[in-house]
């Protein structure tokens, strides 16, 4: 079933009861009954009025379904909708303006104003005389990351006013979100196709993002992009790997550069290639960002094109079984629809949201709002979790004066450390993934400093003797929303949910080396290609762009994992 057609149908029903609701009460003697469906063909009022207000049986208006040229569903289902309704009451002009008046009033009286403390963020232009709990919306976002807030606005800025999204996010200050954690590195040197793609949109999006994220009366968000690029090396065991992911990435269009050991010398002296056979520099379109700049950039256009933000947490669903969905081979229907859900706030009040479509893009957490949702829980196909669970990454500040200069890349080590410069005063991030079976404990964000000595600064030592007598200067730790199935991105609708879209575990897609060491990726730079997709999803049913069938939930059901391929 479509997503869009579940939003729209949802946004249809509400509209028909309360037309209907109202009109039994403004005209209880007037109205005989209301229509169902939604054909055109048939009233859908009648009233012993009727022939009166329209004249004689010539000068009736015959009612045809009229064909509509629209950009999306929802468009052209309010057209229809509009046309029906001012056909029948285009001589009642005053009786529907009576009608949408006390609508009006009904909708002040009853609204229960929401304090202020509730939302997370104030609208940036356009001021709100006062906060209303927004009690039914078409799209719940469950997340407020670059990852929703990149959905939220891919969402309103091709809907505007036709949709109404709200965005959850439990952690307003963002102070244990991935997105603000992360090293900000954007490249295309992947070996799944869809991954380049996305990081290609990603890099598309940062070039024009003061125009797109430009906000009236605000500062054009400044990205702060670095575009020296990634330096991926491999050693001999892992250079016949390193080769064809050069020549597929050539083949979707990057500007990557394939070095040999000599040349790796020649362009880098402060470089030791010992244990190094060669490596792939991305030339154009890679290299690292702010990603606090793009997460406010995105959160606060979102804000300004009519996004809600509130500060909250999910803690509960409603659902309900679709019964006129049966699936194939079964007598009873197992397809349900979640309805409303939750939330918590931070006072401890609970307030409820009903909605049409809910995106859970949540990160770290988004394996526990699955079981929240009973995913995970149940039989059968609902026995299978979400895989995607918290893992705590370390990223460590080094001082180092005598470094590599100003066009030393993003570096990663075949052992999967990795080194960037930050700033221009001889400063650098660094870091590596431990190996699965020293996984770090997640329930604090506390530094394993240990893991530096031991792991980290023996690497980048090595390779680049200049950090021989560096100094730590600070470090912090964040949460990777790791797809423990095979480390790549989930996103789609579950197939037991028609309205549960997922859209996470980004962040944990990786190069998978000998011993579970991985190679690291921030999800944040594919944010504005998923956002994109969610949206399409959302508004024609499917993918436009750029086919993300085989990240869907389907392939955990099936066992088959969509692996990147190694390289050593």
């Amino acid at each position: 079933m479509l997503p869009a057609f579940i939003s729209s149908c949802g946004v249809l029903r509400r509209l028909r009861a309360n037309v209907g609701k109202l009109c039994r009460v403004c005209s209880s003697q007037q109205i005989a009954n209301s229509r169902c469906s939604l054909s055109l063909s048939c009233q859908t009022h009648k009233s012993e009025k009727d022939s009166e207000d329209f004249g004689t049986e010539e000068g009736k208006v015959e009612q045809k379904f009229r064909k509509h040229e629209y950009s999306n569903p929802f468009e052209r289902t309010f057209g229809i909708l509009k046309d029906d309704v001012v056909s029948y009451y285009k001589k009642r002009r005053k009786f529907i303006e009576d009608i949408a008046k006390k609508a009006q009033s009904n909708a002040e009286a009853n609204a229960k104003p929401a304090s202020k403390n509730i939302y997370g963020f104030e609208p940036s232009s356009g001021d709100v005389e006062e906060n209303i709990w927004p009690s039914h919306c078409d799209v719940l976002v469950v997340g407020g990351g670059a990852m929703g807030s990149s959905i939220a606005y891919h969402i309103k800025e091709k809907a505007r006013g036709g949709l109404n999204v709200v965005v959850v996010e439990e952690d307003p200050g963002y102070k244990k979100a991935s997105t603000v954690l992360s090293v900000g590195g954007i490249r295309q040197q992947f070996s799944i196709p869809e991954n380049i793609e996305l990081s290609m949109y990603g890099m598309e999006f940062l070039r024009n993002s003061p125009e797109l994220l430009a906000v009236e009366g605000l500062d054009t968000p400044d990205i702060q992009f670095n575009p020296n690029g990634y330096l991926t090396l491999a050693s001999e065991e892992g250079y016949e790997q390193l080769r064809q992911n050069f020549e597929l990435q050539i083949d979707m269009g990057a500007k990557v550069s394939f070095l040999t050991k000599s040349e790796l010398s020649k362009m880098y002296p402060w470089l030791n290639v010992s244990g190094v056979a060669a490596g792939v520099l991305g030339r154009e379109n890679e290299g690292w960002f702010d990603p606090w700049s793009l997460l406010i950039g995105l959160q606060r256009k979102a804000i300004s094109l009519g996004t809600q933000y509130i500060s909250g947490k999910v803690t509960g669903f409603s659902e309900e079984t679709m019964d006129d969905v049966i699936l194939e081979g079964t007598q009873q229907s197992n397809i349900k629809r979640i309805t409303a859900a939750e939330v918590t706030l931070p006072s401890g009040e609970t307030r409820t949201i009903n909605f049409a479509i809910l995106v859970a893009a949540s990160g770290a957490w988004t394996g526990e709002l699955g079981r929240m949702a009973g995913i995970g829980e149940g039989h059968g196909i609902l026995s299978v979790p979400i895989p995607i669970e918290p893992r705590k990454r370390y990223v460590y500040c080094v001082h180092a004066p005598d470094g590599p200069g100003l066009q030393s890349p993003l570096l990663v080590d075949p052992n999967g450390t990795y080194f960037r410069r930050e700033g221009l005063g001889g400063l650098y991030l660094c870091g590596q993934s431990p190996p699965e079976d020293k996984e770090p404990n997640v329930d604090d964000l506390d530094v394993d400093y240990s893991f530096f000595n031991d792991n980290v600064w023996l690497t980048i030592a090595q390779r680049v003797p200049a950090f021989e007598k560096l100094k730590l200067h600070s470090s912090w730790a964040g949460y990777y929303d790791y797809n423990a199935f095979d480390q790549n991105g989930i996103i789609g609708l579950h197939p037991l949910f028609s309205n549960f879209m997922i859209a996470s575990g980004f962040s944990g897609h990786a190069l998978t080396l000998p011993g579970g060491v991985t190679q690291p990726l921030a999800g944040i730079q594919q944010a504005p290609g998923i956002g994109r997709a969610v949206m399409e999803c959302i508004m024609y049913g499917g993918y436009e762009t750029i086919n993300l069938e085989r990240f869907g939930f389907e392939r955990v059901l099936a066992d088959v994992p969509l692996f990147e391929s190694n390289i050593v």
